[in-house]
């Protein structure tokens, strides 16, 4: 059996002592927060840092509040406190039902947003989530912050907007009236990656969808970002037939592949059905009526 490759491990203190190892290491260096996407790649030699920089007592970076019309999210939050925020609960209730069907108790009480967003793992529920209710992430290096819409965020299969020197810190999202939401997902057991999930938000004012954001996880190399159906969406009045047509643009759109979850065919028509589920729930939800 191969001996792995020895890693060199620190424990960072501030963000900016992060930031500063991280520069300082090079980009074979690697941040570990809870640890449960890095690890299991480094036992199947996916992943070999050299450096691990541990940002588990960076408590500065783990809260959700509410801040100049955006709720905020420390990328250090835990996906338990996410599963338990009133916060989050009252205004993005995707994130509630994505949280009841990730993983565990082990793994929600150590994983983190940050961590879940930047693995940039297509099967992953919250960057479905955060893609659809159109969250900002705000990335600070050496030289300052920038703010990157999550449409742009996800570059490429595990890849990520976050560069060489620079850690994820926060997650932005903007109130904004007349909100709704909801999080579609099948696996083949509890707590299983999906075999398709599905997340909407709509924005509805004077009884028309004024914005919407539609997601697909597990269908695709990455999050799908399904942009044609929120154009369809946009300025119509909701109604089953255009939940139909935004489903049947999810299906066309997305690009699974065929593997022991199930065949192409069976994704694609999963991926439509959800979507027009979470349709349906996210503008009940606007409107404050029973799905």
């Amino acid at each position: 059996m191969q001996t792995p490759a020895p890693f060199e491990y620190e424990r960072a203190t501030s963000v900016e002592g992060a930031i500063a190892s991280l520069e300082r290491l090079g980009p074979e260096a690697r941040i570990i927060a809870g640890g449960h996407s890095l690890l299991p790649m480094m036992k199947l030699r996916l992943a070999k840092p050299e450096h691990l920089v541990d940002i588990n007592d960076l408590d500065e970076l783990a809260y959700i509040r509410e801040q100049d019309g955006e709720i905020r999210i420390g990328a250090l939050t835990r996906h338990v406190d996410l599963l338990h925020s009133e916060l989050l609960a009252e205004h993005f209730p995707l994130f509630r039902e994505a949280e009841k069907v990730i993983a565990d108790p082990v793994v929600r009480n150590r994983g983190t947003i940050g961590g879940s967003l930047c693995q940039a793992d297509a099967a992953e529920d919250l960057s479905a989530v955060c893609s659809a209710a159109k969250a900002k992430v705000v990335i600070r290096g050496s030289d300052g912050e920038r703010v990157v819409g999550m449409e742009d965020f996800h570059v490429g299969p595990y890849m990520t907007a976050v560069g060489d020197g620079e850690l994820l810190t926060e997650i932005r999202l903007e109130l904004r009236p007349g909100a709704g939401s909801a999080h579609e997902k099948v696996e083949r057991r509890a707590g299983d990656w999906a075999i398709v999930a599905a997340s909407a938000a709509v924005w509805v004012d004077g009884g028309k969808i004024a914005d919407a954001g539609v997601a697909l996880g597990a269908v695709g190399l990455t999050t799908i970002h399904v942009s044609r159906a929120e154009e369809l969406l946009r300025g119509k009045a909701p109604s089953e037939k255009l939940f139909a047509q935004a489903g049947e643009i999810a299906s066309a759109d997305c690009s699974p592949t065929a593997d022991g979850r199930g065949p192409v065919d069976y994704k694609r028509h999963l991926a439509g059905v959800l979507t027009v589920r979470a349709l349906r729930r996210a503008v009940a939800g606007a409107l404050h009526q029973e799905a």
